[in-house]
């Protein structure tokens, strides 16, 4: 399940990963991307990631059709936060790879953290 949560920042697409992704829910977070990106040109990404469950292909379809369209230069910033070492591992490595956001993991009890860092985008 992906829900979308509103976190105070106009300019963030903010959402809740619990279980399996499905295409639906993806286009839902693309479709809002796109628009924050029409009205506010640059976005930030707050990404709370409870556990992580099957993704359906058409997500990843999505996913990529969006990049292709839209690319990774209108993200400054990206927050993770859970308690999934793994992932926090992941995050890091992406931080070192898409050099021009600036991608941070925060733990559970660090979510306040996470959205002051992007406040300060």
């Amino acid at each position: 399940m992906l829900e979308m949560l509103d976190i105070g920042i106009d300019r963030a697409v903010a959402f809740r990963l619990e279980g399996k992704i499905t295409e639906s829910e993806m286009v839902q977070v693309l479709f809002d991307a796109k628009a924050k990106i029409e009205r506010y040109e640059t976005i930030v990404i707050y990404e709370e990631i409870v556990s992580f469950g099957k993704i359906e292909l058409k997500v990843v379809v999505e996913e990529f059709k969006y990049l292709f369209e839209v690319g990774f230069s209108n993200i400054d910033k990206v927050a993770v936060v859970t308690d999934k070492k793994w992932i926090e591992k992941i995050v890091g490595l992406e931080d070192k790879i898409f050099k021009g956001i600036d991608m941070k993991a925060f733990s559970t009890e660090e979510k306040d953290n996470a959205i002051e860092f992007l406040k300060n985008a």
